[in-house]
């Protein structure tokens, strides 16, 4: 059986489109439009990373073009003024680069994602070197798994292995990455544990419990993870 993929390494791009820190401006914005990304990685050496230029770098050269920014807007915004002046990626890009590892986990790429409000990351090696990218919609590839293959690893991985000694029989049915568990069981306090776990399997969208036997009233349906 394929199991989740729960890496970085497991749905990131390898072939990556990248710059050096002397490309002017007009090559950055080029090289953006042939290659339809927002964001480029900034190389130094042998591939080393040294930061990102993205559509939000480039912007502030059109946005002060009409007239001089304020005095208050200078220093409000003083690394927007900076690169509206700026001509190269080393002096537009953003610096350090926010980067993952390819064995850092799906979640813990998706935090940073979400806390840095950027949508893509250079994964690297333990040198910087620059390895591949990922993006939210790398992320969001373990949801395109087939309900098969859910259903399959979660009877393997968790329902066996945590059931095995128990009197009962649990059944795994999955619809379109939505997971129910539905047969008898008879001792209750493993269902919050099996649905955190169940949570757990990368492409499982939600968990719901249909069971029957020695369970408390209320979670027949539905079984709180928390």
């Amino acid at each position: 059986m394929e199991h989740s993929p729960y890496t970085v390494g497991d749905v990131m791009t390898r072939t990556v489109v990248a710059i050096g820190q002397e490309a002017a401006f007009k090559e950055i914005v080029e090289t953006m439009e042939r290659w339809q990304v927002s964001a480029l990685p900034v190389l130094a050496g042998e591939g080393r990373v040294i930061g990102v230029v993205s559509e939000a770098d480039l912007l502030p050269k059109e946005e002060f073009r009409e007239a001089q920014p304020s005095r208050l807007e200078q220093l409000t915004r003083l690394d927007d003024v900076r690169k509206a002046g700026a001509l190269t990626a080393g002096e537009l890009m953003s610096a350090p680069a926010l980067t993952v590892h390819a064995g850092d986990t799906l979640a813990q790429a998706a935090r940073t994602m979400a806390f840095k409000s950027v949508k893509r990351l250079p994964v690297v090696d333990g040198t910087g070197l620059l390895q591949g990218i990922v993006s939210r919609a790398d992320l969001l590839k373990v949801f395109l798994r087939a309900d098969e293959d859910l259903a399959a690893e979660i009877r393997t991985e968790i329902i066996g292995p945590l059931f095995a000694a128990a009197p009962g029989d649990l059944a795994v049915g999955v619809t379109d990455g939505v997971v129910t568990l539905s047969g008898t069981v008879r001792d209750p306090s493993l269902l919050p544990v099996t649905a955190r776990l169940v949570q757990a399997v990368e492409g499982v969208v939600d968990v719901r419990f249909d069971v029957t036997g020695s369970v408390p009233a209320g979670q027949e349906r539905r079984v709180d993870p928390g």
